[in-house]
């Protein structure tokens, strides 16, 4: 009987002991993890002040020992920066065995309205077979190429933000840019967060050959450091709005920009106004080897059939001839200013249509035989392919 009373009495002491060290262990979690009582309780009186948050107070701290122009340059970039796009391109190219090799891009964009409609450079996306937009706060979205203009190495991309509205940047008037003014670049190049350079207007009205083709036309040469992931996002003035596109060193104006989108937006393409002629560049010795009356030009080759050269009266190549192993039409009229701006190049008559709209008419100075003359035509649109 005793040696059962002091069995049970020791089993009940091990129970206690359990017992107390789970209540001290979960009263010991509880003051280390659950919730703390507030360190100080204030009354406020309804309608009184209530003072600014430690953050709030640690942002405003900062803000205080910034310069004005450091102010400008941190609040146009906190404005801008969730509306600037990194964008993702994935393609297929072909190595020399012909065998697949996929390749992987990426530039920077930006939402030009709240539907989703994003503006980059044309180089961007060239060729991509998929493209994907991620967004300031890192969303990320499947992105539809809608089109470009080539010409001015601008593209514009559509995403379906799924009844999110987005912040867009403002496109402002570019026309009234001038050299000295402040100007802030920002791109996404690897969808983390954006990037700001700053500088000022170089140059305006500058006309910078990409190719033997292309050529971004008025655009804008900044001192402001622009790398390759930078590509694509805006250039932006002091006033929050986007001027130009980043591309290197020059950045096709805002007003270009703007007109292209519309153009896209609207119709799906962008209307370029068209002439109709082929030519062949002309120079003193190819003048004077072919008895021709001008020295500077450009010799048409053909004329687009029904286009608005045809139309009016200008004059193909009408026999072959050949210099060493290079042959070409003769006998079709010389074209030397359009406008009365001298022309010499494609890239010259490119950039006289680039300032005109299909519709437009405009004045071709030429030659004919020994004889000069100018002929009004009436532009056309284009064809898209």
């Amino acid at each position: 009987m005793t040696q059962m009373t002091r069995g049970s009495n020791s089993h009940r002491g091990r129970m206690v002991l359990v017992a107390l060290i789970l209540v001290s262990g979960a009263y010991w979690v509880g003051t280390r993890y659950g919730p703390r009582q507030p360190a100080q309780v204030e009354a406020h009186r309804l309608g009184a002040a209530v003072q600014p948050s430690e953050p709030q107070k640690t942002l405003a701290a900062r803000t205080e020992v910034l310069t004005e122009e450091e102010s400008i340059n941190v609040r146009i970039y906190r404005q801008a920066s969730p509306a600037v796009a990194n964008i993702l391109t994935k393609a297929t190219e072909y190595d020399f065995f012909m065998d697949p090799v996929p390749v992987e891009g990426a530039g920077s964009g930006f939402v030009i309205d709240s539907k989703g409609y994003i503006l980059t450079n044309f180089h961007v996306v060239q060729g991509a077979q998929s493209i994907e937009v991620v967004l300031g706060d890192q969303s990320r979205y499947a992105a539809k190429f809608v089109g470009a203009d080539q010409r001015n190495d601008v593209a514009l991309l559509k995403v379906e933000p799924k009844g999110k509205p987005l912040l867009a940047l403002p496109l402002g008037d570019s026309a009234a840019l001038q050299v000295g003014q402040k100007v802030l670049a920002i791109g996404n190049p690897f969808g983390f967060q954006s990037t700001l350079t700053t500088g000022v207007v170089s140059a305006l009205g500058r006309t910078v050959q990409t190719s033997q083709t292309t050529f971004i036309d008025q655009a804008i040469q900044t001192d402001a450091a622009i790398n390759r992931g930078n590509s694509g996002g805006p250039l932006i003035n002091s006033h929050g709005e986007v001027i130009g596109i980043n591309s290197a060193i020059y950045t096709p104006s805002g007003t270009t920009a703007k007109r292209i989108a519309h153009d896209l937006i609207t119709d799906g393409r962008v209307h370029q106004a068209f002439l109709g002629v082929e030519t062949i560049p002309i120079n003193e010795s190819f003048a004077e080897a072919l008895g021709l009356p001008a020295q500077e030009g450009l010799l048409v080759q053909t004329t687009t059939r029904g286009g608005p050269a045809a139309e009016a009266g200008i004059h193909g190549g009408d026999r072959v001839a050949q210099a060493g192993m290079r042959r070409f039409y003769v006998g079709g009229d010389v074209l030397t200013a359009i406008d009365g701006q001298k022309i010499a190049s494609r890239v010259d008559v490119d950039l006289m249509l680039n300032k005109k709209r299909p519709g437009d008419d405009v004045t071709v100075t030429l030659f004919r035989g020994g004889k000069k003359m100018d002929v009004k035509v009436k532009l056309g649109e284009r064809p898209m392919n």
